[in-house]
């Protein structure tokens, strides 16, 4: 009797370590899940994210190298990890800054992306011809910036927020002359205008026109380091002009400017083709 009341006990003490045990181990695996879950959504939106993927790629070739017993390359490769720690903390430098600022505030979790139906992205684009056509007519300066891919809320945060849908209307208003919101960019995401007067990285390509002013060489500048397509419209000619992957088309009209929009957004139409840096009206220069 006295056996089978040990046994009973002993039973009862191994099935409770197991089950701290499982505990232990559910807690452990929430845990990392959490944070990698907010480490991604501080990231999400700039271009850490691309980084990353560079990272990950550099990873793979290590390893493949590794397997493969590319010895030189391997050594070569080993090299660099140590020197790259301190790169890191260089490059990433913004993003771990905003990430401490979140833990300070309590914010650590951001709001996910929406996704916009077809008919949101059409409605935006109709939106933006019809304002850059109206600025146009009237040599009212614009630039707006429609993102892609590539996050930009490095460059949302130098203006002043918004957050509201697109229209003609709002568009047209956040350009007009001597008003706060006039100098800088306004930034959409999807089918939303995040923000106004925004800084962007201007142009250092020696090869650019030397007419083009700080609208436009920050309009292309955005351009050679995201995937975004900027709209600007001169404040001295009226003209319209479109700076995409590093390259910028001028005197634009709307069918030109429509076309651009729904190649560069997946539309279905014909990619154009650049070969040059400037383009004008379609055509080489």
């Amino acid at each position: 009797d006295g056996i089978w009341r040990r046994s009973i006990l002993l039973n009862s003490l191994l099935q409770s370590l197991t089950l701290a045990k499982a505990f232990s181990m559910l807690l452990d695996i929430g845990v990392v899940t959490v944070l990698f879950y907010c480490l991604f959504m501080t990231i999400q939106g700039t271009r850490a994210v691309q980084l990353i993927k560079g990272l990950v790629i550099l990873v793979l070739v290590v390893a493949l190298s590794n397997w493969l017993q590319l010895h030189a390359l391997s050594w070569l490769l080993n090299q660099l990890w140590a020197a790259s720690l301190v790169a890191l903390a260089v490059i990433f430098q913004p993003e771990l800054r905003r990430a401490l600022e979140q833990i300070g505030r309590s914010r650590l979790y951001i709001k996910p992306f929406i996704e916009n139906t077809d008919t949101d992205l059409q409605n935006v684009h109709e939106a933006v011809i019809k304002a850059a056509v109206e600025e146009s007519k009237h040599n009212v300066g614009m630039l707006l910036v429609l993102e892609r891919e590539i996050g930009l809320n490095d460059y949302v945060a130098t203006g002043i927020k918004m957050d509201c849908l697109v229209s003609e209307q709002t568009l047209i208003n956040i350009f007009v002359h001597n008003t706060p919101l006039h100098d800088g960019a306004a930034i959409i995401r999807g089918n939303r205008i995040l923000a106004a007067a925004c800084f962007l990285p201007l142009s250092d390509n020696p090869n650019l026109d030397m007419s083009f002013g700080t609208r436009h060489r920050s309009g292309i500048g955005l351009s050679e380091v995201s995937d975004a397509l900027v709209v600007i419209v001169s404040e001295e000619t009226g003209a319209i002009s479109v700076a995409k992957d590093g390259h910028i088309y001028v005197n634009l009209d709307e069918k030109a400017l429509r076309q651009h929009l729904s190649q560069h957004f997946g539309g279905g139409v014909k990619q154009i083709q650049a070969r040059f840096r400037l383009k004008r009206g379609g055509k080489n220069e």
